[in-house]
């Protein structure tokens, strides 16, 4: 094991929005906005070098910290998922930062108020965690790179003050602490069984034996509860519905994939052939009655923000749809690669949809769907966009979504396993219902005037539909391409 010069990138990736945290508290929520802003170009640099670093070797890109090697030190590692995730992560981030501009600003002026600076603050912070999870290589820095990450989300929710939201990000706390507490135990039980803590080592080391089975039965549901899959997802759309757009966009799109991306490093990473393929089925019926569950349930939403939430309640099904699809045929890696492309393509059309109900309701004062009659005319970007991630989510061609559902679908035809296939079929048809009881209404001619509350963000249109857009182009990527996903790893 030895560390690249390059390696001091993924220093950089971590720090840097760490660092800018100090800034923000000395200079205050005036300069906050323009503090982001730099942080967030300085991070979006960073992370293009990682990746052009990982394609060009072609192999994971490492740092030791301060030279001591594991098991005494801390090993950061960027292979093919990291890197992706890392792209992704800051596409999402970039676009919310821009976005909270409107709604966080401190223009010339007025007295300074504390919510900008706190904005900036929580997502220089949930930056900086999601980066850890995505290069930490020893499971317990993933464990405090999961704290950190709760301690930047959960403020957020309650961010408004309302008691609703209030009362959203305590029960979203209280499932936090939950998941943390068990992913812990788990921790402590493989550290006093192997002596390690490092993935590396573990998997070298591990051994099928009712400890290493708690263990890791201990981890997943701690992380289960933290993505959100049904039935530890009570805590999301209450939380999703409180958050601003912003933030929402956070949460529904990055911060539950960072719980998602550590069960595979735990699963197939650290203790590879400890899970049964019994455990890899209940994780994929789980995902889903997600899928179900989750779009039945947004089709009786009445508020659009609602209806948002339990989409990705019903979309983080398909992600686990990957876990028995790879174990038990011989596409694993294709089975892999379509629940991280899922993860991607969800996250950026997810994001859109966030903020593009966040434009639709700053525009006109709500967001009920039977009350959008004629927004069509208003806000017809947004619409589009809203659209356009819809078609993603409901995995039609040529979207992200659809690239991905269809690597799911060959991986279930060909391993025999054609109940995934009804399931994934299904979820499409219940997603495209209830976007287009949205659709519909917004589409529909009315003869009343639709009173504004506030200009249209024309700013804010250009950023929901770049990311519409993008969540279809990754559907245009070449299949081929798809395989840096898998640099440095052994699938």
């Amino acid at each position: 094991m030895t560390a690249t010069p390059e390696g001091f990138l993924l220093v950089l990736a971590i720090f840097g929005p760490v660092l800018g945290i100090p800034l923000l508290l000395v200079l205050g929520g005036r300069h906050a906005e323009r503090i982001g802003l730099v942080l967030l170009a300085l991070e979006l640099g960073i992370v293009v070098a990682i990746a052009a670093t990982v394609i060009r070797r072609g192999d994971a890109l490492e740092y030791v910290l301060g030279g001591w090697a594991p098991p005494v030190g801390v090993l950061l590692r960027a292979d093919g998922l990291s890197i992706v995730m890392l792209a992704t992560t800051a596409v999402v981030i970039g676009a919310a930062g821009l976005y909270a501009r409107s709604d966080f600003g401190m223009p010339r002026g007025i007295p300074e108020t504390r919510a900008p600076r706190v904005f900036w603050t929580l997502l220089l912070t949930i930056w900086a965690a999601l980066n850890a999870v995505f290069l930490a290589s020893d499971l317990f820095t993933l464990f405090v790179a999961l704290e950190l990450l709760t301690l930047g989300a959960v403020p957020l929710v309650g961010l408004s003050g309302r008691a609703e939201a209030l009362t959203a990000a305590l029960r979203y706390l209280l499932f936090s602490l939950l998941g943390s507490a068990l992913f812990l135990l788990g921790v402590a039980l493989l550290y006093g069984s192997y002596g390690t803590l490092d993935i590396a080592l573990l998997a070298e080391r591990v051994r099928v034996e009712p400890t290493t089975q708690l263990a890791a039965a201990l981890m997943t549901v701690g992380l289960l509860t933290k993505t959100a899959l049904f039935p530890l997802h009570i805590w999301l759309p209450a939380a999703h519905a409180g958050a601003p757009a912003a933030a929402s966009a956070l949460i529904s799109g990055l911060v539950v994939k960072g719980s998602f991306v550590l069960i595979i490093r735990v699963w197939v990473d650290a203790l590879p052939g400890v899970a049964t393929p019994m455990a890899a089925q209940l994780l994929g019926a789980l995902g889903a009655a997600a899928i179900l569950v989750g779009s039945v349930l947004a089709l009786r939403q009445v508020r659009l923000k609602m209806l948002i939430a339990y989409s990705t309640v019903a979309q983080i099904g398909y992600l686990f749809l990957a876990f028995p699809l790879a174990s038990a045929t011989q596409l694993g890696t294709a089975a892999w690669t379509g629940g991280i492309l899922q993860a991607v393509s969800h996250a950026l059309a997810k994001a859109s949809m966030c903020l593009a109900a966040g434009l639709i309701t700053k525009t006109i004062g709500h967001d009920r769907i039977l009350d959008m009659e004629g927004i069509g005319r208003v806000l017809p970007i947004p619409l589009f966009a809203f659209g356009l991630a819809g078609l993603s989510l409901m995995g039609l061609p040529p979207s992200g979504g659809f690239m991905a559902k269809w690597l799911l679908l060959r991986a279930a035809i060909e391993g025999a396993q054609w109940w995934w296939v009804l399931i994934i079929v299904l979820g499409g048809l219940l997603t495209g219902g209830y976007l287009f009881r949205v659709l519909s209404r917004a589409l529909a001619q009315s003869d009343r005037a639709l009173p504004l509350r506030s200009p249209v963000d024309r700013r804010g249109e250009v950023l929901v539909l770049g990311l519409a857009l993008l969540s279809i182009g990754v559907g245009l990527v070449p299949l081929a391409s798809l395989s840096i996903v898998h640099i440095g790893r052994a699938l």
